[in-house]
């Protein structure tokens, strides 16, 4: 008995590191725990989880090339793997350069999860809200857009992938100048920008097929629901200290129909709608 006592050590030892390695082994193959959704403590300015997903190998040398397999990366890893599941949205994120929409010197985390601040105090919002909100308005080849609330451009650069045209209205004169000029620039031919209060829509172009808001008023403005087409969908942040994902829908009778989605936090909207949000 006193010589099998080692050997049967031996072999409880051996069993634990098997174990133990294939353990490690599954979870590194898995890529461990990973969130799949936004909880309302996760959410930070312009919406969603505020730690970033970090790519983990050696990017190629030539800059492009690097940009691509980062945008290939938020993607797959970033939006694939929670609940984006439009393949047009997915092909349209894949797309657009979202370096080209960032300060120069954050470049290096323009496909971080996580929104960044851009010029004039405001910011670009999280890859994953940008398609989310996308998804939501389920944008068509034959449809007109609103998009209220410019910011550096990106989520109109987003939609006019995935739309006939794109009217995007800024309250920020400067932002609405450079985003213009930059949307012109990269070659977004059916993207019009104007410097304007969003909060009462673009009444010369209405009505829209769908409208992406960026800022969060309390209420939804009467006039971005006037100013939807029957069937189509408004995609709004709403609320001052708490704020809710809101999908409006107008039925094709006119009548509206309010979900919402998930708990977020974006800048609040500015101009008309402070007034009659005291």
């Amino acid at each position: 008995m006193t010589t099998l006592r080692p050997l049967l050590v031996g072999i409880v030892l051996a069993t634990l590191w098997v174990i133990a390695h294939t353990t490690w082994q599954l979870t590194r193959v898995r890529g461990g725990p990973q969130s799949t959704g936004v909880a309302a403590d996760q959410s930070q300015q312009a919406g969603g989880p505020s730690q970033p997903v970090e790519d983990t190998t050696d990017p190629p040398d030539d800059a492009d090339a690097a940009h691509t397999l980062r945008r290939q990366r938020m993607v797959s890893q970033q939006l694939e793997a929670r609940d984006i599941t439009d393949k047009r949205v997915l092909e349209a994120m894949l797309k657009v350069p979202r370096h080209h929409f960032v300060r120069d010197d954050l470049i290096d985390r323009a496909y971080h999860d996580m929104p960044l601040p851009i010029e004039h105090g405001q910011t670009i919002s999280q890859p994953y809200i940008v398609a989310l909100m996308t998804q939501l308005a389920q944008p068509a080849e034959t449809a007109v857009a609103l998009d209220v609330g410019t910011g550096s451009g990106y989520q109109a650069a987003v939609l006019s992938l995935l739309c006939k045209h794109v009217y995007s209205i800024e309250i920020i004169e400067g932002l609405a100048e450079t985003a213009r000029e930059r949307l012109e620039h990269q070659g977004y031919e059916n993207v019009t920008v104007r410097a304007g209060d969003g909060y009462g829509g673009w009444p010369e172009h209405a009505p829209f097929d769908l409208i992406i808001v960026a800022a969060a008023p309390e209420r939804v403005p009467q006039p971005l629901i006037d100013q939807l087409k029957p069937g189509g969908r408004l995609v709004i942040p709403v609320g001052r200290h708490y704020q809710s994902l809101v999908v409006v829908h107008k039925e094709q009778d006119g009548t509206v129909r309010r979900e919402q989605v998930i708990p977020v936090a974006f800048v609040p909207m500015t101009g008309q709608a402070q007034k009659d949000d005291p």
